[in-house]
């Protein structure tokens, strides 16, 4: 499994790729990646891609690496009262609600979550980038309270991978935006964090449908 360094690079990766997708027409988005993946239509994502022949079924368990996160860019400049250490707890605080919610979806589908690789483990490495927390509670004395219509909006981008070989399978990316209250609310840690957790489980929802589809299992 790719750990420090090479996390990082495929954070600057996913990246550029995401952000590419995003800038891009619908004529000019690949039908096949660099990595030989092919395009999915009328994927539930935004847009993802597969392998040719790639057979899902043989997964029954989860490998799930630590999630990682990036804001968008020019975030810090728009929120200056933001301190460097907020910004990695916001990360931090993230990237654990990001395991907490998809291992207890994955786990309550029926896909377990392990830690070693096997013949029958996908392995998921997630990444959320252009994170854009709307007003951040940074706890800090003398602060003035934030108000606002959505906590923010945040682009996820998974690869799957077969846990034995490293192999390429899959590869998606969809950006959601908080539910809009509709009215101007006050905004705290707890409520960016609710708001938060309810974008991961539909991303995580989604995942087992998707598994659930793939192994002919039937919604209760």
């Amino acid at each position: 499994m790719v750990t420090g360094s090479g996390l990082r690079t495929l954070l600057s990766a996913l990246l550029a790729a995401a952000f590419c997708t995003a800038c891009a027409t619908e004529s000019r988005i690949p039908d096949v990646t660099h990595d030989g993946l092919v395009l999915v239509p009328d994927s539930k994502m935004a847009l993802a891609w597969k392998k040719p022949g790639a057979d899902f079924s043989q997964y029954t368990r989860v490998g799930l690496l630590d999630c990682e996160v990036a804001f968008k860019r020019n975030w810090k400049m728009n929120h200056p009262n933001v301190r460097t250490r907020d910004m990695e707890r916001i990360k931090k605080a993230l990237s654990d609600e990001f395991r907490a919610v998809f291992s207890e979806e994955l786990e309550k589908g029926g896909y377990p979550i392990v830690a070693e690789p096997d013949d029958n483990v996908l392995l998921i490495r997630p990444a959320i980038i252009d994170l854009d927390v709307a007003a951040p509670d940074t706890n800090t004395a003398g602060r003035s309270d934030s108000f606002t219509t959505s906590a923010g909006s945040m682009t996820l981008v998974v690869e799957f991978y077969d846990s034995v070989s490293s192999e390429i399978l899959a590869r998606a990316i969809d950006r959601r935006n908080a539910r809009n209250v509709g009215n101007v609310t006050w905004t705290t840690r707890g409520t960016n964090t609710d708001s938060a957790r309810r974008l991961l489980k539909r991303w995580a929802d989604l995942l087992v449908e998707k598994l659930d589809e793939i192994h002919g299992v039937q919604g209760g």
